[in-house]
């Protein structure tokens, strides 16, 4: 194997690494994310858990952020609590920094 196919192959590992790494962090984003709106609900226990489920479900139907955002600002606007995008975007963001952490610290 030359020089270049051994670099060649470290890069495709750690492209391979790297998209694996962001799709957990992804769904552990989401799932809090569910979480933490299912708390300003003041959900609990299964009913809280479940509805962090149906959050993370809502992120596969599209690409991107947009649906699981429209999502979640529909279910504030059903409740009746105020709620914008850029609390919701700003939280993600937060969220999705923990997931890294906590991937990369083996949690």
């Amino acid at each position: 194997m030359t020089t270049f196919d051994e670099r060649e192959h470290g890069y495709e590992a750690k492209f391979a690494r790297d998209e694996e790494l962001r799709f957990k962090a992804k769904a552990r984003r989401d799932k809090a994310l569910g979480a933490w709106v299912a708390a300003q609900f003041g959900l609990t226990g299964e009913a809280a858990d479940d509805y962090a489920k149906q959050t993370l479900r809502a992120d596969f139907q599209h690409p991107g952020d947009g649906d699981l955002i429209a999502k979640v600002l529909e279910d504030f606007k059903a409740k009746g609590i105020a709620m914008d995008e850029r609390t919701v975007k700003k939280k993600l963001i937060e969220l999705m920094a923990n997931a890294v952490a906590e991937i990369e610290a083996g949690k």
